[in-house]
């Protein structure tokens, strides 16, 4: 009994040792600040992820939507449910093998799958949600832009001046769209320079691609060639002009390609490569491999589309009452196009072939002005529609805001 009472009295006593010691803290220190856990959310494709599963892959070769998502436990009659919900949003027989995808799951034991994340781009992607009913909808991540000016000299081509100096293929299609209308790049030459001004895009710091060029300088020759981009107020869509206010778009391209090279020109006197015989060749041939896209050099309507013996299969254009141009030796002229249909500068009429009188791959491209067959190369092209005299001023601020990125840097 008396060990039982000491024991209380020590408890007690270190009980109040404790809490004196306690207050003395609070005196001399102010309140016990409340501890704070800060929590930070994680989201991915605006999905918190914190209570999933995450699971990431890639599309394998043969591999469908209904596969996957019978992996992670959806059956096949939901699965008949979603691809019907997908119908005018994505068309899920569109998944490429090579692209990635993630899969959100319960963490229970069923593990059964709640969302599906299918990316079509680096930036563009598409969102199963099968939580409380299914909905499906496109997304795209947060894209950063970055200036960025660069510029190469040509040695060889403009494709090795752009990737002998790091910068993104892309810039060669852009370029060669952009100065379609007045420079031939079958035709450029050693010591012909380049200065671009122009957006880069990224997503979670990765490079995906490039953006808009806002303004280019070409040297082409000796000759200064500038392009500035701006969007006209009341028009649909931006376009291109040099420092005088001129559109660069002409009516015609300069070639029914985008890059290739001049295998024969026009001639009134060449040896046929396959008769032998020496007759004039009244149009200019592009080499390029099987399949590349060829293309509308102008606004136009469709007369012939067809085959020939010696045309093979053939494409004939009227753009006007003067200009008309030809495309033969197509592998296949493009489904849609055939007498009577319109088609537009820049669209695709046909793709390279070797079918009729040819040797290999090719496109000869005929021109014909007032009904006579002429080498286009020497024929001062149309202008497109000039610039409105009230979107002059505005383009000229523009302008010399953008022309010092494509002054060359002081040593």
């Amino acid at each position: 009994m008396k060990t039982r009472t000491l024991g209380i009295l020590f408890l007690g006593l270190l009980l109040l040792l404790t809490f004196l010691n306690f207050s003395n803290c609070n005196k001399a220190n102010g309140d016990i600040p409340n501890v704070i856990v800060s929590y930070e959310p994680n989201f991915e494709y605006g999905i918190l992820t914190d209570s999933f599963k995450v699971t990431k892959g890639v599309i394998k070769p043969g591999q469908v939507l209904g596969e996957i998502l019978y992996l992670n436990h959806i059956d096949h009659g939901e699965i008949d449910k979603i691809v019907k919900v997908s119908k005018g949003i994505f068309d899920v027989k569109r998944i490429k093998a090579g692209q990635p995808y993630t899969v959100f799951c319960n963490k229970d034991s069923n593990a059964i799958a709640q969302c599906f994340i299918y990316e079509e781009s680096a930036i563009h992607f598409v969102v199963f949600d099968l939580r409380d009913g299914i909905k499906v909808y496109r997304g795209e991540k947060e894209v950063e832009l970055r200036m960025r000016t660069t510029s190469g000299e040509i040695k060889s081509s403009l494709w090795n001046a752009i990737i002998d100096n790091n910068m993104s293929p892309a810039l060669v299609m852009e370029l060669s769209q952009i100065y379609a209308w007045t420079i031939d790049f079958f035709r450029i030459q050693k010591g012909d320079k380049f200065r671009v001004y122009y957006e880069e895009r990224f997503v979670e710091d990765e490079f995906v691609g490039i953006g808009r060029i806002w303004a280019a300088k070409f040297t082409h020759q000796g000759e200064d060639f500038y392009a500035f981009y701006f969007h006209e107020e009341e028009e649909n869509f931006g376009d291109y002009f040099d420092e005088q206010c001129k559109t660069l778009r002409k009516a015609f391209l300069r070639a029914p390609l985008n890059f290739s090279r001049i295998s024969s020109k026009y001639s009134k006197r060449r040896r046929h490569p396959v008769t032998g015989r020496i007759k004039a060749h009244l149009g200019t041939d592009y080499a390029a491999p099987t399949g590349t896209p060829i293309l509308s050099t102008a606004n136009g309507r469709v007369t012939e589309a067809r085959y020939k013996r010696n045309n093979g299969n053939y494409v004939k254009i009227r753009h006007n009452n003067t200009y008309s141009t030809q495309y033969l030796h197509m592998s296949k002229i493009k489904t849609g196009i055939r007498r009577g249909v319109h088609v537009k500068q820049g669209d695709v009429i046909g793709y390279v072939g070797s079918t009729g009188l040819s040797t290999g791959p090719h496109v000869c491209y005929r021109f014909w002005k007032n009904g006579v067959q002429v080498d286009p190369y020497k024929q001062k092209l149309p202008p497109s529609e000039p610039m409105k005299e009230q979107s002059k001023q505005p383009f000229k601020l523009v302008k010399d805001s953008l022309i010092q990125y494509l002054a060359e840097p002081t040593i």
